[in-house]
């Protein structure tokens, strides 16, 4: 069954953005009304939670990995992670067409005068190289420099969440929820590296 993990859980992460599409079609059809009264927020929202959410669990699987020895994991870190942009991207795409309305001049200014707005291009700066190398051809191209071009996803998750957190700021649990899980996976990775005790540490042995 271990082959059709991968189709189900692209699938899964695909399931959201499908879902979104099919509202906006309905909406532009003359359907049903799936956005709300502010369609315009509401895929925002949306688009930017889920990259949040995949983003931190790309992040998970390798505590995961660890605690619960389970190295299959690994197969589908890229693919998640991939996800993630695709929602990051998706996100900005929300942004530049129904908030921004492609006003093209409009953008250095709202990145430069509205703080979430910057946080949040930062983290699409930094996400965009590691996508476009996520690739095994780039890997051996790059060697070394691969992981270390690698590791500035632990700064784009961190902006990602203050982005997220600053936009739903309104709701204190998906504030702490997903900056709580970004401290907690960042903080994993840090005691592996310099604690043996963490490194032998395993729920499975």
């Amino acid at each position: 069954m271990s082959f059709l993990a991968k189709p189900v859980i692209f699938l899964l992460c695909l399931a959201p953005g499908a879902y979104l599409a099919y509202a906006v079609y309905l909406a532009f059809t003359g359907g049903e009304n799936l956005l709300g009264p502010d369609p315009a927020q509401f895929l925002s929202l949306e688009t930017g939670e889920w990259a949040i959410r995949l983003l931190i669990l790309s992040l998970a699987i390798t505590p995961l990995r660890y605690l619960f020895n389970w190295p299959v994991l690994f197969r589908f870190r890229r693919m998640i992670g991939l996800f993630a942009y695709f929602y990051v991207c998706l996100h900005l795409l929300v942004f530049l067409m129904f908030l921004l309305q492609w006003q093209w001049g409009d953008i250095g200014t709202e990145i430069a005068e509205r703080p979430f707005i910057t946080i949040g291009f930062a983290a699409f700066i930094i996400l965009t190289p590691l996508a476009a190398t996520s690739f095994n051809i780039a890997q051996r191209k790059l060697g070394r420099n691969w992981k270390r071009l690698h590791r500035l996803s632990y700064a784009a998750s961190i902006l990602g969440a203050l982005h997220v957190i600053w936009i739903v700021r309104s709701s204190y649990f998906d504030a702490v929820l997903y900056g709580g899980l970004v401290a907690l996976l960042l903080g994993y990775r840090l005691l592996r590296k310099y604690s043996k005790a963490v490194q032998q540490f395993s729920l499975l042995k």
